[in-house]
């Protein structure tokens, strides 16, 4: 049997939680700001549509992995610009960081060091900057070696792109192109339904951008650079890798996400709805060899199933990180589950991925769904650079009813 929680004293409260809408990469006035700025500010924005006083808070965790202007202060700047003068830190681990934050800040609560956390997580991969670094052992003193692109292109490990992980992996599980394209074509449906039923609005919020002068640069009011697209034209793609096509993988995008944990005392206080309790159940991470990316998801559900008791059949929401459609095809494949019960209000192949804020969001988006069903579990879960694999289930309930 599942034991209670992990985290057993850590709540976190219905509705305090929202996420900007994420544009593709240098579509929007959000390319030329300060990412931190402006996730500090969206979350104030966010918080007070929730009816949440910032001053509830007593600790944040951020979550970001592109360098961006002051990154050295961190968490006490970015709640300084929000009116708090409270710790934190920071929390990096690619594509896993949006879980990874809401983790630590659970743990934050759960050893009694902090009754409200907050979890900012952010990126902009637009027009991310370049670094200079030195390197006393290399045969010159410095060398400007990169910027997130270059990451995104070669792992030091293996000498592969995330690309190269991809074809690999669809190779090792004999994946056919047609079923991935089928799959990609259905995720596409699945994040318009959700638009056009006004699903994403319940947790996305517009959000201004400012200049220095307070003055508009722009509104960031819809997911942009996200179009419908046809199984034809997905059928017609050209091949990048074994089953990898344009269209069959996620694109680079910008944006932020905010949420809060707290005790169940001040969740109560927070919840938008009372009643409702959502805890933290159960987490894993696992590691695929080298070059097999897409696989370590599914390798972490089996870890955290077999370590719980639980049963794909358990859980009410599935959602996750899928920066290549051929990773929800091998999971489906490893776990004997249908492909199409997940991810029904979106996900990241189609609204895209700004590394940081991308499973905080998923997250946000499982959790709403849960609620709206009713309660039960969410199973989140997602794959990060270096062939990581990282899940969490969360457990949604009405206290009414027990």
């Amino acid at each position: 049997m599942v034991r209670d929680s992990i985290f057993p004293k850590a709540r976190i409260p219905y509705g305090t939680w929202g996420n900007s809408y994420f544009p593709a990469w240098q579509t929007s006035a959000l390319a030329e700001v300060n990412i931190g700025q402006f996730a500090a500010e969206s979350m104030s924005r966010i918080m007070g549509l929730r009816a949440v006083r910032l001053d509830a808070l007593d600790y944040l965790v951020l979550g970001s992995t592109i360098p961006w202007h002051w990154k050295f202060w961190n968490a006490p700047m970015l709640s300084a610009l929000m009116g708090r003068r409270i710790p934190g830190h920071h929390v990096e681990q690619a594509c896993a960081t949006g879980l990874q934050a809401t983790l630590a800040a659970a743990a934050q609560v759960d050893t009694g060091d902090h009754d409200v956390a907050g979890v900012l997580t952010f990126d902009r991969t637009s027009d991310s900057p370049v670094g200079v670094f030195p390197e006393r052992r290399a045969y010159e003193r410095t060398m400007a070696l990169a910027d997130v692109w270059d990451n995104f292109g070669f792992d030091p490990a293996t000498g592969g792109s995330m690309i190269t992980t991809a074809g690999q992996a669809a190779r090792k599980h004999k994946l056919d192109r047609r079923e991935v394209d089928d799959l990609t074509f259905y995720r596409y449906e699945q994040y318009f339904e959700a638009k056009t039923a006004g699903t994403l609005d319940k947790t996305s919020v517009p959000l201004d951008l400012l200049n220095i002068q307070g003055k508009p640069l722009g509104r960031i009011d819809a997911d942009l650079g996200v179009r419908r697209i046809t199984l034809d034209s997905l059928r017609a793609m050209r091949e990048l890798d074994t089953c990898v096509t344009s269209g069959g993988q996620t694109h680079a995008s910008d944006g932020m996400a905010t949420m809060l944990v707290t005790t169940a005392e001040k969740a109560a206080e927070l919840s938008a709805r009372p009643e409702i309790d959502i805890r933290i159940e159960a987490k894993a991470e696992a590691r695929a060899f080298p070059g097999l990316m897409p696989e370590a998801p599914a390798i972490a559900v089996k870890k955290l199933l077999d370590r719980t008791g639980l049963k794909m059949s358990d859980m009410a929401v599935v959602k996750n990180h899928n920066p290549f459609a051929v990773n929800d095809a091998i999971f489906a494949k490893v776990l004997d589950y249908d492909w199409k019960k997940m991810n029904r209000t979106g996900c990241s192949l189609v609204w895209g991925h700004p590394q940081g804020p991308t499973l905080t969001r998923s997250l946000i988006e499982g959790l709403e769904e849960a609620v709206t069903l009713g309660g039960g579990r969410v199973l989140l879960f997602g794959c990060a650079a270096g062939d990581v694999g990282i899940a969490a289930v969360f457990n949604v309930s009405d206290r009414r009813a027990q």
